[in-house]
């Protein structure tokens, strides 16, 4: 019997594509619970449902609403989901990742007194969608070829 355990296979926890959408799911979660505590986010009286009318911030930086907590709760929830396999869990930081940098486009783009602003964003979401974008398309790609070229028995 030969020892394989050197070879780069999954774990009990899974591939490490699929570690990696588990902790960024559980990381969206846990900012989607968050933005829903007074003090955590400060403001908490001037959060709103929608709109560039919420004057909530998550850490007094990241502006917040309702829905962009719900939209937090519902893409962690996705990535918790979708880790179940190797292929999903790519899926899901490669798209996620492109729909952040698509978020970050439209951050820059929208006038953030507008009723267009409706998630709410700020500048600083704006960046932190860029920076989260390409970090979630980067741990897509290189832990994603990985599962897929890893050795299989």
């Amino acid at each position: 019997m030969t020892d394989h355990t050197h070879l780069s296979s999954p774990t009990r926890q899974g591939s490490p594509v699929q570690v990696a959408a588990t902790l960024v799911g559980a990381t969206f979660l846990l900012v989607g619970v968050l933005g829903f505590i007074p003090g955590i986010t400060t403001g908490y009286d001037g959060l709103e449902a929608a709109g560039h009318e919420s004057h909530a911030e998550l850490l007094g930086i990241f502006q917040v609403s309702v829905l962009h907590n719900i939209v937090h709760l519902l893409f962690g929830a996705a990535g918790l989901a979708m880790a179940r396999t190797a292929s999903s869990a790519r899926a899901y930081l490669i798209g996620g990742g492109a729909i952040y940098l698509v978020l970050w486009l439209y951050g820059l783009v929208v006038d953030k007194a507008s009723q267009a602003n409706f998630v709410p964003l700020n500048t600083a979401d704006d960046w932190l969608h860029f920076v989260l974008g390409l970090g979630m398309i980067a741990l897509g790609v290189v832990l994603g070829k990985r599962a897929r070229g890893g050795i299989t028995h």
